[in-house]
């Protein structure tokens, strides 16, 4: 698999860490970026604040989206990638600890493409990591409108 970029949105330091490492273990050649809020995420997306100075069209080949962020929740944050003509077909996989049904079912109807709730094991979750880069990043074939 060639290098694309994914911003992670995740809020816990370690499952930063843990997903780098789930990466690396995983023998992934690809480049995370993670913001730590909602609000940096969307800043990062749409080249603003202190992210001002990236070239907006150079937008990540997927987005890993946790829920329960500070500053702007994941799902307003969902709603605001699916709002916005730049970022709309951007593929995003909520990646959280919930298994909640309500939290599943709406995360869909805001535009998920995929809810995948984190392996508490870290083999399991290398294991996630590697076919959510396989599959993101190698197999599926994004839409031409976008």
């Amino acid at each position: 698999m060639s290098g694309h970029q994914i911003l992670l949105v995740e809020d816990n330091p370690d499952d930063v860490e843990l997903t780098r490492l789930a990466f690396a273990e995983a023998g992934s050649a690809h480049r995370l970026q993670a913001v730590s809020d909602g609000a940096e995420a969307l800043d990062y997306l749409l080249a603003r604040g202190r992210h001002g100075g990236r070239d907006a069209a150079d937008l990540p080949a997927l987005v890993l989206l946790d829920l329960n962020l500070p500053r702007l929740d994941g799902r307003d944050v969902l709603k605001a990638i699916r709002a916005t003509p730049a970022t709309q077909c951007l593929p995003v996989v909520v990646l959280t600890t919930s298994a909640e049904p309500r939290d599943v079912d709406q995360a869909y109807a805001l535009g998920a493409n995929s809810y995948i709730q984190k392996p508490v094991e870290f083999e399991r979750f290398v294991e996630v990591v590697r076919q959510v880069g396989r599959y993101w990043l190698a197999i599926n074939l994004p839409p031409g409108r976008c």
